[in-house]
């Protein structure tokens, strides 16, 4: 569960008056790798998503479609779950970006 306090450290981050732009990235990033390291794919997935919406809204799109499609991509299966559900909207989103 340690991904996903991490995550959710990171949105909070983002919610101030003056958000810690660089420290919630830090937070998604750490979340990214602690659920690699663990094999927990779905805490990676959403840490990867909350991280690419962030790059997104920085206008880095490459970078966003990148960090969240190399994750997504990894599925087999669970597509009807939220997670993946919200994961495909933002890569679709993200449009040719990756293209």
């Amino acid at each position: 569960m340690a991904p996903e306090i991490l995550r959710l450290e990171g949105e909070l981050m983002l919610k101030h008056a003056e958000p810690a732009i660089g420290d919630a990235k830090g937070r998604f990033r750490s979340a990214i790798e602690l659920g690699r390291e663990r094999g927990e794919k779905s805490l990676e997935l959403r840490a990867a998503t909350s991280l690419a919406r962030l790059l997104d809204g920085e206008g880095r799109r490459e970078e966003a479609h990148a960090t969240l499609a190399g994750v997504y991509d990894w599925f087999t299966e669970g597509f009807d779950t939220a997670d993946l559900k919200f994961a495909k909207t933002v890569l679709d989103s993200l449009g040719a970006a990756g293209a």
